[in-house]
């Protein structure tokens, strides 16, 4: 049996999202994340303190992340957000897929619901640089320091950035829901 299109009354058929969750409804996002060795061998990774976009202002995020836009791949989105926020170039074929992760808030709205593919770069053109005005700062940390520093991390990259520094990511990861 199929379902009947959506009218224009109907929640599912808003494109933005503010409506109830539809079945098959999920906003995805590309997360960056540059890593590069320290001395000893531990991976620094590059992390922008969010401000002015009125979620999680005052927490740290990957250096790059964004929706990914009608028509565009996971990767593209990508390499889109990483010249947009830093300023930099970075090859497709050096994307290197950690992790997906399924996330909710539990509103039940659909622009809660989200899909996040986390991908990790050690190789890029260009010095990476604030671009856009939704940051105040920018700063290389050690995975296994994540808590020296002092405001906190968005919490569901902190979970796989924690599970990068324990080199155990998981090919999919969920955050929000119970426990199976």
């Amino acid at each position: 049996m199929s379902r009947p299109e959506p009218t224009p009354a109907d929640p599912a058929a808003d494109p933005s999202g503010a409506g109830p969750v539809h079945r098959y409804r999920v906003v995805p996002a590309a997360y960056v994340l540059l890593l590069r060795p320290d001395d000893d061998g531990v991976d620094h990774v590059l992390l922008q303190l969010r401000a002015h976009t009125g979620f999680m202002d005052g927490h740290w995020a990957c250096g790059a992340a964004g929706h990914v836009e009608a028509g565009e791949s996971v990767l593209q989105a990508a390499l889109r957000e990483a010249r947009e926020e830093l300023g930099i170039r970075i090859a497709a074929d050096d994307l290197l897929p950690l992790t997906a992760m399924h996330r909710t808030q539990r509103s039940g709205l659909a622009v809660d619901e989200r899909v996040d593919f986390f991908l990790a770069c050690r190789r890029w053109t260009g010095e990476p640089s604030l671009r856009e005005a939704k940051a105040t700062d920018l700063r290389w940390v050690r995975l296994d320091r994540l808590d020296s520093l002092t405001e906190p991390v968005v919490p569901h990259e902190r979970q796989v950035l924690a599970a990068l520094a324990a080199g155990a990511v998981p090919a999919v990861m969920t955050f929000g829901f119970p426990a199976p």
